[in-house]
């Protein structure tokens, strides 16, 4: 099956970049380019392609105004942000608008084509480098207290499955630490978002950083 890839970024030089790596790739089609947040809405609503990569800053229509235009659209077109260091506020922005993953724009050539896989099969990422910033962000202001809404209806591997997720592990990562099989992980996973009303990974890691689940005991 083929992925049909949006590109939004106002930088030309970048869009060329990025559409020459997705053209090596032949699973991966660049359907659409453009150079704003606006035409990024117009061609999703038109063209509905698998997933769409957003730069958090555009001119007309932000990554994040977008993010939250397309999801609130319903076109099933899933949204990764492509951010750089010094955007925290734009990342957490951008998970509450409802983007599907995080990714540096100096995110290495082999790592964008598989975090575009990922999201076109439904599930969600965030670099690492990003996590650990949000992590970071998070445990500043949490005060954990009463144990967070939806979290008793976990059983004790699932709690364990979520903290893995909040670490921004891999469903094979996961499976090593746990000594299971990659089927049971995703098995786990698919409970823990469900039990918890969460729409994929990357709203499972602001739960548990939100609710000071890190960390504990």
């Amino acid at each position: 099956m083929t992925v049909r890839v949006l590109l939004a970024d106002d930088h030309a030089m970048f869009r060329s970049g990025v559409r020459a790596v997705l053209d090596t790739q032949p699973d991966l089609e660049c359907v659409a380019e453009v150079g704003d947040g606006d035409a990024a809405v117009a061609e999703v609503a038109r063209l509905r392609p698998d997933v769409a990569l957003l730069d958090v800053r555009m001119p007309r229509l932000d990554g994040i105004a977008a993010t939250e235009a397309i999801m609130t659209a319903g076109a099933g077109t899933r949204v990764l942000v492509l951010t750089t260091y010094d955007l925290d506020d734009y990342v957490y922005a951008a998970l509450r608008a409802g983007a599907s993953g995080f990714l540096l724009k100096g995110t290495p050539p082999e790592e964008l084509v598989a975090a575009i896989r990922v999201a076109a099969r439904g599930d969600a990422l965030i670099d690492p480098a990003v996590t650990r910033r949000l992590i970071s962000r998070f445990t500043e202001c949490v005060r954990p207290s009463a144990p967070p809404p939806g979290l008793e209806r976990l059983t004790s591997r699932e709690r364990e499955v979520l903290l893995h997720i909040a670490e921004a592990r891999s469903n094979a990562e996961i499976a090593s630490a746990l000594r299971v099989g990659e089927e049971t992980v995703k098995t786990h996973v698919s409970r823990v978002l469900s039990k918890l009303g969460l729409r994929d990974r990357v709203h499972a890691v602001a739960y548990a950083h939100r609710h000071g689940l890190v960390g504990r005991p």
